[in-house]
């Protein structure tokens, strides 16, 4: 289908200094090459890892190190505008979502689809080793596309790749079905996709746990979740009461925090099966108490592979799920400084960039 879109010489792009502010500065826009598509940026969302790492202050070094003037943005949604020669499955007018890590392609964990943890110099992620979604136009690599059903929206699709792919790997890493109690320890935009897909995959009772008021409050709203209490000395108390003083079958720490870590280990109960998505931080525990004698197991997860992310895809047009229901506020490129600044205090959901026709 040819779209008939001009495309200008150059274009506006945000980029982080990491002094937590946002600068706009003009941008070519590069031509696809043999295997690449030019993407008509439609929606971005702002991911918490680009506040942590790069917003304030450039955190990363080699792989996981932002390179200062690049367009930031790691969470890009769109339409495919311009394929160069050679691409074998998306062409011009294809909606795609687009997976932030481009990997080799060729090592070992590239073949499994999981660019995220390709290890090669080729290595590059949209937003922080090469230009990402806070720009008009996206250039990407064929493979690094997944399509986007028309049933989705731009604003669900952009935050695939990340969040909720990320959530999607580790539940199904523990496993969720009906005979679980599910407790997910961080309220933001992550927690909340993990009590949406948790519930979608069967769970029957949902517990959330988090310190900030307005994420608890949006929780509620949203009515993800059956319990949520505040985090505080009392959560394992509340979350021993509600489940007849046995713990829950499977949890999920979204927030890195040390104490929301101890909470999901001692809130799960024998044989249980905990899940550590959110990134950095500390844990402190007693490995015999809390771990040993309790049989329990605690997964790392970190984010998510390309035919995951395909049947996650699936799945939400099956569930009825839109990622959109948890953006709470959106901007155009040029109050991307706006966008980060809010993100960054927290009282939000997800925050989006979107790009008008």
């Amino acid at each position: 289908m040819a779209l008939n879109v001009p495309i200008p010489e150059t274009m506006p792009g945000a980029i982080l200094p990491g002094n937590s502010t946002v600068e706009i500065r003009e941008f070519p826009v590069q031509k696809p090459g043999y295997g690449q598509v030019l993407v008509k940026t439609k929606a971005t969302t702002i991911c918490g890892s680009d506040i942590r790492c790069i917003y304030r202050e450039h955190t990363g070094k080699g792989a996981e190190g932002y390179i200062p003037g690049m367009v930031a943005g790691h969470e890009p949604c769109g339409q495919i505008i311009a394929a160069g020669e050679g691409c074998k499955r998306f062409k011009e007018g294809d909606r795609v979502i687009v997976y932030h890590i481009s990997g080799c392609g060729v090592c070992y964990d590239c073949r499994r689809g999981y660019f995220i943890s390709c290890k090669s110099h080729y290595r590059a992620a949209y937003g922080w080793q090469r230009n990402g979604g806070m720009a008009p136009f996206i250039l990407c690599d064929e493979k690094d596309l997944i399509a986007l059903p028309d049933e989705l929206t731009y604003k669900d699709g952009a935050q695939v790749a990340c969040g909720f792919g990320t959530v999607y790997e580790a539940i199904d890493k523990i496993g969720v079905s009906g005979a679980d109690t599910v407790l997910v320890t961080g309220l933001g935009p992550v927690g909340l996709a993990s009590l949406m897909l948790a519930r979608a995959m069967g769970a029957k009772t949902l517990i959330g746990v988090e310190l900030s008021e307005y994420r608890i409050e949006m929780c509620k709203k949203l009515g993800l979740a059956d319990y949520v209490f505040k985090s505080d000395e009392n959560a394992l108390e509340n979350i021993m009461k509600v489940t007849n003083g046995h713990g829950c079958e499977r949890a999920i720490d979204t927030s890195a925090a040390d104490s929301a870590r101890q909470l999901a280990i001692r809130g799960t109960r024998e044989w249980g099966k905990i899940a550590f998505v959110g990134e950095g931080g500390t844990c402190t525990f007693m490995p015999s108490p809390d771990i040993i004698h309790g049989q329990k197991t605690i997964y790392g997860s970190w984010v998510t592979s390309l035919w995951k992310m395909e049947e996650l895809v699936e799945l939400l047009v099956r569930w009825g799920i839109h990622p959109e229901d948890l953006i709470t506020h959106e901007f155009p490129l040029e109050k991307a400084g706006e966008a980060y600044a809010l993100m960054a205090s927290g009282k939000c959901g997800k925050v989006a960039v979107t790009f008008n026709d």
